[in-house]
């Protein structure tokens, strides 16, 4: 007949139960909080798609608000200042699927007879199209009519380089330090990241936006719940060894 568990034997397992109980909390929250972000990012995505089918009329400046009108398709006609273009540093598909391709992306101004002048990004060009000499088949000129998404201006990250206004050296859509540095005055407060419409020459190239943002939240929370239920059959595991050793 097998010797009750001495009292020792559960004391001995109050300190790693309790550490183990913490970590089991901590690992079910992250799986819980992925689920939420799960629900969120699909939301986000939801919305992006049913704006970006939508053709509305431009926001006025005054009431632009990105939390409702950024992603929404529209239209505006104008003229394109080339000679005011600015390059945002920037990478875009390549070819070879995996590979992007080092360049900038042309942050041209159209001037409207109708409302502000809208920073327009028309699109990429690979580094040995920088200047405008080596596209000047895609230097558009007349009346246009440019269609696209609004996109807010973009904060600069940690990470992202200042920009150099005085060398021409831009990384963020960064509206106000662009529209600045153009001598640009009553412009709008957001972008119009152009479609893919063929420019003559083939480049800057258009139609850059992908609105279908990457959703891998229900894997991590898999991946959570996962390491959680590992947890706790290496607790038992260790829990069993050490009190069988304890009735021997």
């Amino acid at each position: 007949m097998q010797a009750a568990v001495r009292p020792a034997g559960w004391r001995a397992l109050a300190a790693p139960g309790l550490a183990t109980l913490v970590c089991l909390a901590i690992l079910l929250g992250l799986g819980t909080w992925q689920l939420q972000r799960k629900a969120w990012k699909e939301g986000v995505i939801r919305q992006i798609v049913e704006r970006s089918r939508l053709d509305p009329p431009l926001p006025p400046p005054a009431t632009w608000d990105p939390a409702t009108d950024e992603f929404k398709r529209v239209r505006a006609a104008g003229r394109l200042l080339h000679e005011r273009e600015t390059l945002v540093h920037g990478l875009a598909p390549g070819d070879v699927p995996g590979r992007a391709l080092q360049g900038f992306y042309v942050i041209t101004p159209l001037q409207r007879d109708d409302g502000p002048t809208i920073l327009v990004n028309r699109g990429f060009v690979p580094t040995e199209l920088r200047a405008p000499a080596a596209r000047a088949a895609g230097q558009v000129t007349g009346p246009v009519t440019v269609t696209g998404m609004l996109r807010a201006s973009e904060p600069r990250g940690m990470f992202v380089p200042a920009p150099n206004p005085e060398k021409g050296e831009w990384y963020n859509r960064d509206i106000p330090g662009i529209a600045q540095a153009a001598g640009l005055t009553e412009v709008a407060p957001y972008l119009i990241e152009a479609d893919a419409t063929p420019n003559p020459g083939g480049w800057p190239r258009g139609g850059q936006l992908r609105v279908d943002l990457p959703n891998n939240h229900l894997q991590y929370a898999f991946t959570w719940y996962g390491i959680a239920l590992c947890l706790v059959g290496v607790f038992a595991a260790y829990a069993w060894t050490r009190l069988r050793g304890d009735t021997a």
